[in-house]
C-alpha cells in the first residue's frame, strides 16, 4: 500500500433475488423463452431474459408431491420422504384435507435460505401435508404461504377457500 492511501474493503456483493416457479404438466416447450410462439408468456419471458434460464433439468417424479419434496429437499427420489401422492382425505370439501405430509425434520431449501436471511414465500400449491402442526409450509421454512395446502383442493378451478399462513 501507498502510503497516504487508506485501504478500503469492497462492499458485500448483495444477495440475489431467486423466484422459483414450479408448474405441474407444464412442459418444456410452453413458455416463450423456450421457442413456444402460440400463448404469449412476457412476464416469465422477461424473467428467464434478465435472469437464469435451466436447459438441462428434469422433474423428479411424474407425479407433483413427490417432484415438490425432491425440489424442495434436494433429495433425489430414492432418499426422498413423499415418494407418491398419497391422499389422507377425498375430494369432498367435509373431507380430511392434505396429503402425507414431509417429515418436519426435513431441511428444506427455503429453511437454508431463511437461515441465511433471505425472506422466503410460497405462494400457490404446497401439497405436502395438511392443516394440522407440523404439516404447514411456515413451519418448512417458509415466512408467507398464500394458496392450497391440499392438491385434490387445487383441481377446482374456483377453490371455495385459500389458505394464508
Amino acid at each position: 500500500m501507498l502510503p497516504g492511501l487508506l485501504a478500503t474493503a469492497a462492499p458485500a456483493p448483495a444477495p440475489v433475488n431467486i423466484v422459483c416457479i414450479l408448474a405441474d404438466d407444464l412442459g418444456y416447450g410452453e413458455l416463450g423463452c423456450y421457442g413456444q410462439e402460440k400463448i404469449p408468456t412476457p412476464n416469465i419471458d422477461r424473467l428467464a431474459r434478465e435472469g437464469v434460464r435451466f436447459t438441462r433439468f428434469y422433474a423428479a417424479s411424474p407425479v407433483c408431491a413427490p417432484t415438490r419434496c425432491s425440489l424442495l429437499t434436494g433429495r433425489q427420489q430414492g432418499h426422498a420422504a413423499i415418494r407418491g401422492n398419497k391422499e389422507r382425505g377425498t375430494f369432498d370439501i367435509r373431507g380430511l384435507e392434505g396429503q402425507f405430509p414431509l417429515p418436519k425434520s426435513e431441511r428444506t431449501i427455503a429453511g437454508v435460505l431463511r437461515r441465511a436471511g433471505y425472506a422466503t414465500a410460497l405462494i400457490g400449491k404446497w401439497g405436502l401435508g395438511g392443516p394440522l402442526p407440523g404439516q404447514r409450509p411456515n413451519e418448512h421454512g417458509f415466512d408467507r404461504f398464500y394458496g392450497l395446502l391440499c392438491q385434490r383442493r387445487a383441481h377446482d378451478h374456483y377453490p371455495a377457500y385459500l389458505w394464508s399462513d
